[in-house]
């Protein structure tokens, strides 16, 4: 293949054939992408070491994609392309020896040497997406060594509008300079950058949906299945959010559910990769009865299936959008749903463990969080008895 600008769009297209070969990038010389005959696609950089034809070419890895992107790929190799010119030798840093990496090559391999190894798909994707969009614009091109406290404590101070966000940032940042310190020892501890910088408060944000609002949510939902809020709602997204209430699940888990893992004989979803691993999610009557009418695609193993062949629905956002403007519920998120389906419980009354059991919780402090809901039916009842008083005094 000739030289092209190597982009998402071209890596996406590329195809593994019987043996391995290689595209080479039109704008920064010896960088390239190798696609191996498993469908792998390695990003390398290549250079002579001091110039000149004698030289000797080394070819070092920069790192996978997927577990980085083309930009940060292309990052590294300017970085290193700019090293050479100075007479360095990048391919020191595959063995740990350069004594001056930058920030671009440090997340690089935290993603590609720790997260991809340590994390689930869904958390590597995450740091992926903080990293590309947050972090790579701020220090990609500071060297490790040269970011400072004041650095880290600047940048999290401009997302004060973002006190969430720039938190999750942060809390990221600290474990890529961990993995520089443990893994790598690239820096010491003691010069660790982000520790002691203080977090913004984030308030917790609990949202139930009242009886009446899952009401008005039911008819909005039939109303999308009648195709009377657009092409934008599908009907298997439809049956996502229903089986989100339903069930009381998370939104990963009901998007990636194959239909290997239904089991309508026991009544049960069996995941077999969780975010807190292998569980069962219960089905009642209604969420039974709308797999069983679901219709499956063939070639796709999905239940809630997407837009590509054999893949699931991935952007939900949309459909959501529609159908909560439609029953008037603008401040909700779909991870309300799964709030929802534990307030209901508790407030039916049952216990705190049960409830964590069925949400899949591992940790009896996550389920805590729903603790205040058991006091409502005392409550409602003791201003029912309280009613009865009042009328009664005032009587004699």
């Amino acid at each position: 293949m000739d030289k092209v600008k190597l982009t998402k769009r071209v890596m996406d297209s590329l195809e593994a054939q019987a043996a391995t070969y290689t595209v080479r990038d039109s704008d920064l010389p010896g960088f390239s992408v190798r696609v191996y005959p498993g469908g792998r696609r390695a990003f390398f950089y290549r250079y002579r070491v001091g110039g000149g034809r004698g030289a000797p070419i080394r070819e070092p890895r920069i790192g996978d994609f997927g577990t980085m992107t083309v930009d940060q790929a292309r990052a590294v190799a300017k970085d290193w392309a700019a090293d050479v010119r100075r007479g360095g030798d990048p391919a020191l840093i595959r063995s740990g020896e350069r004594e001056a990496p930058t920030m671009a090559t440090l997340f690089a391999k935290y993603l590609n040497d720790h997260a991809a190894k340590r994390k689930k798909p869904s958390s590597l994707a995450n740091d992926a997406r903080m990293i590309e969009k947050g972090l790579m614009p701020a220090f990609g091109r500071m060297r490790v060594k040269d970011v400072t406290r004041q650095h880290v404590r600047r940048y999290h101070a401009g997302l004060e509008d973002k006190p969430y966000e720039a938190n999750r940032r942060v809390a990221l940042l600290s474990k890529v300079f961990s993995f520089a310190a443990d893994d790598l020892e690239w820096i010491s501890r003691a010069d660790h950058p982000v520790k002691g910088i203080a977090r913004y408060k984030e308030t917790g944000r609990r949202r139930y949906l009242s009886s009446a609002e899952i009401v008005r949510l039911g008819a909005a939902l039939k109303k999308a299945e009648d195709w009377q809020l657009g092409r934008v709602v599908t009907r298997h997204a439809v049956a996502a959010i229903r089986l989100l209430l339903l069930t009381g699940a998370r939104r990963g888990e009901i998007l990636s559910l194959k239909w290997h893992e239904v089991n309508l004989d026991r009544g049960c979803l069996e995941l077999g990769d969780s975010k807190t691993g292998r569980r069962e999610v219960y089905l009642p009557p209604a969420a039974r009865d709308l797999l069983m009418t679901l219709p499956r695609v063939d070639g796709n193993p999905h239940v809630i299936i997407g837009a590509k062949p054999g893949s699931h629905l991935v952007n939900i956002k949309d459909s959501w959008a529609a159908i909560r403007q439609e029953a008037g519920l603008e401040d909700v998120r779909l991870h309300d749903l799964r709030h929802t389906f534990a307030s209901l419980g508790v407030q039916s009354g049952m216990s705190l463990p049960l409830i964590g059991k069925l949400l899949g919780h591992t940790s009896q402090q996550t389920t805590a969080r729903y603790a205040h809901l058991s006091d409502d039916p005392l409550r409602a009842a003791a201003e029912a008895i309280g009613v009865d008083i009042a009328a009664s005094l005032g009587a004699i």
